[in-house]
């Protein structure tokens, strides 16, 4: 089965969704596959995949995203898909992002009568209101309703957002949950030599987050857990994995913290299991690829009830959980986790791991190709939709 696999982002680009995605096209080819992901090029970046790579890619023009300088945006590439589909013809379409080579992707895959699936990574719509634009959020909404009614089906990460996006008026809602990589993010990753660099003992708590430093991820109410912290464990260390928008004001009005910028897996596997816990306070979450890794690596895990934290957290048996939203009830699990004895924290680790092992990638990517082919074996092209914004 030929599958094109339209994205603006994917490796090496480092991202939960281009993790994602590497995972699926990866898992699609080594089960038959004839995987050629459509993307744009990435900043400093010769050519398309090594010949080695299990996927092919076929690499467009693309801008720096808004406000995400290290994001590209695809450019409108409506021609260049229709003549790349002309000559070798996918049996289906999957649009993973929804920026200006998405859209190409979706009237050139009409136009070509190509049947469409497309997923749901990431809640645009709720970003607006971080950003000084909330009249922009119903718009927003708008948009993304219309472009994926476009397609067969949307695959989103929960069945708490496909309810809701359902109840928006999305259409053909699948469930494409995630998986982990139990084999590269381990507890046997730990380095004490790194936790000595960070300024901690064997038995001292290091405070980990891996997130883009971005205004929709709740950063004030983490800061204020790690405060509270400080002033409770003087003995704790706190690291921050990752790059965005707010590093720089964020290492300014921190500088306790390590910062260490983006890190390639070997290096992130190697920071999440030296740490001890990790703090996830962040509410605009599709699913949170971060709190499986860190279950993972054995972690002691404090986020808000929804999202990856729901799915596969009970509290005060794998993890603590808060009622979304409730800002006092997570900085009192954060409290919890700063106690002197280690063993409460550890045991937490322990089981959050075997809750891991039992979450594969495998079993994920079985469920897409079976989406995949069924979108497959129809060949009546969509009907494109209106494009209305709800009162």
């Amino acid at each position: 089965m030929k599958l094109a696999l339209v994205t603006e982002t994917f490796p090496p680009e480092i991202n939960g969704v281009a993790m994602t995605l590497g995972q699926l096209a990866a898992g699609l080819a080594r089960r038959g596959f004839a995987v050629t992901v459509h993307r744009p090029r990435q900043r400093g970046e010769a050519g398309p995949a090594a010949a080695t790579s299990p996927v092919s890619e076929i690499l467009y023009r693309g801008l720096p995203l808004p406000g995400y300088p290290l994001l590209r945006l695809g450019l409108p590439a409506r021609r260049a898909l229709l003549r790349a589909w002309r000559a070798e013809r996918p049996d289906v379409v999957h649009v993973a992002t929804e920026g200006p080579l998405g859209w190409s992707a979706l009237s050139a895959a009409e136009a070509l009568g190509i049947p469409l699936a497309s997923s749901f990574h990431t809640n645009f719509h709720h970003y607006s209101r971080h950003y000084g634009l909330g009249v922009l959020t119903r718009p927003a909404l708008a948009y993304l309703r219309w472009f994926h009614n476009r397609t067969r089906i949307t695959l989103s990460p929960t069945d708490e957002l496909n309810r809701e996006l359902a109840r928006a008026g999305f259409r053909g809602m699948r469930l494409l949950s995630r998986g982990v990589d139990t084999c590269d993010l381990s507890p046997a990753r730990r380095d004490e030599s790194l936790r000595s660099s960070w300024g901690a003992g064997p038995d001292d708590p290091v405070f980990l987050h891996v997130s883009r430093l971005a205004a929709e991820k709740n950063y004030a109410l983490l800061f204020r857990a790690w405060s509270e912290i400080r002033a409770l464990q003087p003995r704790a260390r706190f690291v921050v994995v990752s790059d965005g928008p707010l590093r720089k004001k964020l290492e300014r009005a921190h500088p306790w913290a390590v910062f260490t910028g983006f890190l390639l897996r070997p290096e992130l596997a190697r920071h999440y299991a030296s740490a001890d816990v990790f703090l996830y306070p962040s509410l605009t979450e599709t699913f949170g690829n971060v709190v499986t890794e860190a279950m993972a690596s054995g972690l002691a895990i404090s986020a808000f009830d929804y999202a990856a934290a729901a799915r596969y957290l009970r509290h005060g048996e794998n993890g603590l959980l808060a009622p979304v939203g409730d800002a006092g009830a997570f900085l009192a699990n954060a409290r919890r986790l700063a106690i002197d004895d280690p063993r409460p924290r550890r045991l937490l680790g322990l089981v959050a791991r075997a809750t891991a092992e039992r979450i594969p990638w495998s079993r994920v990517i079985d469920g897409f190709a079976r989406d995949l082919r069924e979108v497959a074996a129809s060949a009546t092209p969509t009907k494109p939709a209106r494009l209305s914004i709800r009162h």
